[in-house]
This record gives structure tokens, sequence and C-alpha cells, in this order.
């Protein structure tokens, strides 16, 4: 779950938070700064790993297959190698042309699943998204921040921050406390790991191989 988790963390939506700045104090009064991971954050709250977890199940048995799939494609290829010398030409064409069907087939179902992974996950971050985004802002004014800084961006802004400004975890708690979500049971051992691997919208795909 943990290998998942991380993976997701990478399809949020990246932002740069400014809470509350919109009521921010007059220039004269000191600057309160907090930092967050936004996204890593999202995927942390009870409700993002249950949703995560059940994504998770849903597509470990299309992960499977394709494993499958990919075995037979690696024991294909290294038969046809090890018995070359004593076919004809002729059949190792056919296995050949058969072998590269079957690879041709793969590859196509392989990226379907990556697509329907991705789709779905976006779908999920970007339910959760909104609703994470009014907690972090309704907990900075509580706490008197005037401005928030995403950890998370390609392009950090923040070029130092103390331990102390992080209200990544106090951020996460309250959301917990307003979904009313439950926090997941820890996943059994040997549990089956995620099904492809996830990628951003905008940053690069992973493959689901």
């Amino acid at each position: 779950m943990r290998r998942f988790l991380a993976l997701a963390v990478s399809l949020a939506s990246g932002m740069i938070l400014s809470a509350a700045a919109q009521s921010a104090p007059a220039a004269a009064t000191p600057a309160k700064v907090a930092v967050i991971a936004f996204q890593e954050a999202m995927a942390q709250t009870n409700e993002g790993m249950r949703n995560l977890g059940d994504l998770e199940k849903k597509f470990t048995p299309k992960r499977q297959q394709l494993k499958a799939r990919s075995a037979e494609l690696d024991s294909l290829a290294k038969q046809l190698q090890t018995q070359s010398s004593t076919l004809s030409k002729s059949e190792i064409a056919k296995r050949t042309k058969e072998i590269e069907e079957k690879k041709k087939a793969f590859d196509r179902d392989a990226e379907d699943a990556q697509n329907d992974l991705q789709n779905e996950m976006h779908g999920l971050f970007d339910a959760l998204g909104p609703k994470f985004y009014e907690v972090m802002v309704s907990y900075a004014k509580q706490q008197g921040y005037t401005l928030v800084l995403d950890l998370a961006q390609e392009q950090n802004p923040v070029l130092y921050a103390s331990d102390a400004t992080n209200i990544t975890r106090d951020v996460i708690d309250a959301y917990n406390v307003k979904s009313g979500v439950p926090a997941p049971q820890a996943a059994q051992p040997g549990a089956a790991s995620a099904p492809v691997k996830p990628a951003a919208p905008r940053p690069a795909a992973p493959t689901v191989h």
C-alpha cells in the first residue's frame, strides 16, 4: 500500500497555496508562513488511503493477468531461441510472427489498463482536492498563517523551512476529524502490490508492466 500511495501522490494536481491571502493583515504585521506537502497530505488522509486501497484492489486482477502474459511472452521467446538451431526457417518465421502479434496485443492491453487507472486516479484526487484545500485554508486562518507554500512543487519557492512551520500532519488530522472517515485497516502480509504505476496528469506517465 505504501508503494501504491507514493505512486499515487504523483497524480495529485500541483498547486501553490496562498492561505487566507485575501484577508492578510497589514504590511506592518509580521508574516506567518507555513509549508505543506499538499499532494502527499491528500493521499495520507484516512479517506485518501481508503480510496487508494479500494482502487488497488480493483486493478490487482488486471495487473496479475498482465504479469502472467508477460511471463508467457518471455517463455516463448526463450523457447524459440533455444530451439532455433533445430527448426526450419519457415517454422522460425511462423513462431516469430506469433510472438510479435502476442506482444502487440499485450502492449495494447497494458496501455489501456494504464489509461484506465490514471483516469480513475485523477477522478479520486479531483474529488478529494477541493475538500482538503478547504480544510487547509480553515486551519491556516485559525492558526494565523498568512501564507502556505506547497513543498511538492517542482518550482519550489521555499529556500528554507523550519520543521515547526510544516503543517502537513496537522492538516491531515484536521481533515480526518472533519471527514469522519476511520483509518483503514493495516494490509495483511503478502498482500498484492499495486496493479500499475500511475502518473501525474502533467508529469511523465509510468508503465503498467
